[in-house]
């Protein structure tokens, strides 16, 4: 680890550990304010087109069967004229890039820098670092007219549920959120229909905001199908 890359992970934790004086609030809030204008004017160049962004694991090696699903949706997407924006590392991330690029598409990664230094994978277009998880998520959104959702660990679900949870408030305006990988999700699915669905957690139509897809074709039909009704910011 650089002692650069030292310096910007113990400012974070000292920003999230607790309250403190207001000197260092403001200091803090101003690197997170920098951050997102400086990757807002870099997203808005980047992506001239429609984006879709691609979520899951950075374990999965190119001889697994979600990388290739992932591969194979995200060559589909690009030939139907979208860019495809992942976190730009390994697994998942690199498959969205990598299946775009067969196809001659345009790719973005949003990397988050860790102690475990996350490189770009080589079929990137545009890579931008974030320091702050938040932040990074913002702009997914921000930038996105669609989202896949692949099999993956707490990353994922955080980036998931967060977006979910701004559509079901009206936060942001609802777009589609296509989930690849029924064996995968089939048990996260029982547990909202059958838990949080059935204890009115939730409601019926909180459960629409998904689509479940088992191809790749699927999968784009569904983003092209929903997305005339969407009128997001790309």
């Amino acid at each position: 680890m650089t002692d650069e890359l030292q310096t910007r992970l113990d400012e974070e934790r000292d920003f999230l550990r607790a309250l403190r004086s207001y000197d260092d609030e403001l200091a803090g809030a101003g690197r997170v304010f920098l951050e997102t204008v400086r990757a807002a004017a870099r997203l808005k160049e980047a992506c001239s087109g429609r984006c879709v962004s691609m979520f899951g694991s950075a374990r999965f090696p190119e001889d697994h069967p979600h990388y290739q699903l992932a591969r194979e949706t995200a060559r589909r997407l690009a030939e139907a004229g979208y860019t495809i924006v992942t976190g730009g590392g390994p697994g998942i991330m690199e498959a969205g890039n990598r299946g775009a690029k067969d196809a001659g598409g345009r790719t973005i990664g949003l990397n988050i820098r860790l102690p475990m230094e996350q490189k770009p994978n080589p079929y990137v277009d545009d890579f931008i670092e974030f320091d702050h998880f938040f932040v990074r998520k913002v702009m997914f959104v921000k930038l996105s007219s669609a989202f896949v959702l692949m099999p993956g660990g707490f990353g994922t679900l955080d980036e998931i549920f967060e977006t979910v949870t701004l559509m079901q408030t009206g936060k942001i305006e609802s777009f589609p959120v296509v989930v690849l990988g029924r064996e995968f999700w089939q048990k996260m699915g029982n547990f909202v229909l059958d838990t949080m669905l059935a204890e009115g957690t939730i409601d019926e139509k909180d459960v629409e905001l998904f689509s479940f897809a088992e191809t790749p074709e699927e999968a784009v039909d569904i983003i092209g199908r929903e997305l005339p009704n969407h009128t997001g910011s790309t």
